[in-house]
């Protein structure tokens, strides 16, 4: 998958189960490419080793930051978009919420099913 995030370290904060896809949010993330991601939502297929969608928020560049701190991204097989750029993606509860519910639209998932494992 092009643009996919590198992740070199980070620590799992969250995970969900939704119908067949596991979610796992994750913090303090060190990456090999660069990024200042705030948090990342990866969402992986039952049985699967590697994530088909990935959503994350990542420091907006300082010229960027009149419309806000934080830019929210989306990376799957068809598609790579910056999808907003605003400063409630810093906030862990803003970011869940939005990223859960994305994963779900773009994955075909029912809200209805998400299930918080830890």
């Amino acid at each position: 998958m092009q643009g996919r995030p590198l992740i070199q370290t980070a620590i799992p904060k969250r995970r969900y189960q939704i119908a067949g896809y596991t979610a796992t949010l994750l913090g303090e993330i060190d990456s090999k490419d660069g990024r200042p991601y705030r948090y990342l939502l990866a969402f992986v297929p039952q049985g699967a080793a590697e994530p088909v969608l990935y959503i994350w928020a990542e420091d907006a560049p300082p010229a960027e930051r009149i419309s806000g701190a934080y830019r929210l991204w989306m990376v799957s097989e068809s598609l790579t978009e910056m999808l907003d750029c605003s400063e409630r993606w810093g906030d862990l509860e803003s970011f869940i919420e939005q990223g859960l519910r994305l994963g779900c639209q773009l994955l075909g998932l029912p809200e209805a099913a998400i299930n918080r494992l830890m």
